[in-house]
């Protein structure tokens, strides 16, 4: 069987807690597909349904029960259902968070043997039947590979799950297998579109999970190449080509030179460790930065002063095609519905803005709500990708003012966000909530507000940049 096109290109990040500056568990990803294709920001609410509950599938024949309980969790979903949920990423009332998914490809040797299963679930459907329905990371690790196990999957996946105690990094391939890795506490990962996870240890169940019969399917059809013996997830079931070498080890080389600059490599390195120390302790801001990084600094920026086939020859981080990008952090010693903030940058995000908002609320803001696929003044995705089009037409004249406009958003969240945590030790419950959800719609118009005011600047200054100008005598 032939793996399927992907449907998503993503790129992820995941940061252990003693890896972070505060404490802060985060996994984060750019979900990329298409450059106009909009996302919404819902939450649901917790539900007891007085029936059997089962999940049907807008995208393939996937179907399956769920419990009749459905947690509290928030969501992305996309502006229309007709090609899948899609939810992507959100937080559930444990302080769960997931996201959903890094997209990869399976190697031939492995397919021929279990092939993708074009009715099991895929990435559209991951989010919707495990974040509603777990308290633990660990707990939505494995509902999600008994789910891969029994149905089978239609993609070859990444996964990120988080709660306040760890974070985990899930993959599938082929129909049926998977492993997840516990990310140490003091190391962070980067992975672009390929299997990322390197070595196995059978032995540490505490740090590692898998499919029961993986071992056994792997030895029965002589799929291991190791001359030692080893069980390298990547090396057995992933990929080595030349998309890997442009596509997608780039973007992995980047995250290294940023964070772990004393690591030798090159961009098409296929060695480069999954599991990585920093140099130092990670913020929130470094972990939205590679999100909405393109090689700055070296002659592959798409937007530098390099020779052109230099600035097109890698894929970056951060493209046109992202739909939203996301960073979930998870803080310890809050107050449980202030604990989780949902960073979110709607459109590009090196040219969006990443808004916070605390997990803990009941409701997201109106302009988050009911996307459009065409441009609409009214909605969050089209003002952050209006200014984004704005931007590109006249990359080295506006930047800098984009650069400013981020700049100051990026103080005000940090200064809200350290106000409203001096505040919630003091509410209670309900009080709290209404507190939160008030502060992040404040903080959805406080981005949008600043985004219309750089748009109207934008389109101001180009008003004098048409190709049909001319330098003209006053008097005249």
């Amino acid at each position: 069987m032939i793996e399927k096109q992907l449907y998503s290109a993503c790129t992820s990040i995941l940061i252990g807690k003693k890896a972070s500056i505060d404490g802060s568990i985060m996994i984060g990803r750019n979900e990329d597909s298409k450059a106009a294709w909009p996302k919404n920001y819902i939450i649901h609410p917790r539900e007891m349904h007085v029936d059997s509950q089962i999940f049907k599938s807008n995208a393939n024949k996937f179907t399956m029960p769920l419990p009749k309980l459905a947690y509290k969790y928030s969501a992305t979903p996309e502006w229309t259902l007709d090609e899948g949920y899609f939810e992507e990423d959100g937080i559930n009332e444990f302080n769960v968070a997931m996201s959903a998914t890094e997209s990869a490809y399976t190697n031939d040797n492995v397919l021929s043997i279990d092939p993708l299963v074009a009715d099991g679930i895929g990435e559209e459907a991951m989010l919707n039947v495990v974040l509603p329905y777990v308290k633990t990371a660990r707990e939505g690790v494995l509902r999600l590979g008994q789910i891969v196990e029994r149905y089978g999957t239609c993609e070859t996946n990444g996964i990120l799950f988080a709660d306040l105690n760890e974070a985990w990094y899930m993959e599938t391939a082929g129909g049926h297998q998977w492993v997840a890795q516990r990310i140490p506490d003091d190391s962070y990962a980067v992975v672009s579109n390929q299997l990322a996870i390197q070595n196995i240890d059978f032995a540490d169940p505490e740090n590692f999970m898998w499919a029961p019969s993986i071992v056994e399917f792997v030895t029965q059809n002589n799929l291991n190449p190791a001359l030692d013996g080893s069980f390298n997830f990547r090396n057995i079931f992933g990929t080595d080509s030349l998309q890997d070498q442009y596509y997608n080890y780039p973007r992995v080389w980047y995250g290294l030179k940023m964070f772990s600059p004393e690591l030798e490599y090159t961009p098409t390195s296929n060695d480069m460790p999954f599991i990585n120390k920093a140099n130092r302790k990670l913020s929130v801001n470094d972990a939205q930065a590679y999100l909405a990084s393109h090689y700055q600094g070296t002659q592959y920026d798409p937007v530098g002063n390099s020779s052109v086939a230099d600035k097109k020859r890698f894929r970056p981080v951060s493209l046109a095609k992202t739909q939203e990008s996301h960073v979930l952090q998870l803080r310890p010693n809050m107050p449980k519905e202030a604990a989780g903030i949902q960073w979110l940058a709607m459109g590009v995000a090196a040219e969006s803005t990443f808004v916070p908002f605390y997990s803990g609320a009941t409701q997201t803001p109106d302009s988050y709500h009911n996307a459009q696929a065409t441009f609409n003044p009214d909605n969050a995705y089209w003002v952050y990708k209006h200014a984004s089009v704005l931007v590109d037409a006249h990359y080295g004249l506006f930047e800098s003012k984009l650069q400013d406009a981020q700049a100051e958003l990026r103080q005000h969240f940090g200064k809200i966000i350290a106000d409203t945590d001096q505040k919630v030790m003091h509410y209670s419950d309900i009080e709290l909530k209404t507190l939160l959800t008030k502060v992040n719609f404040q903080n959805a118009e406080l981005g949008l507000t600043k985004y219309r005011q750089l748009t109207s600047e934008l389109i101001t200054l180009a008003t004098d940049m048409s190709p049909l100008n001319y330098k003209h005598d006053t008097n005249l």
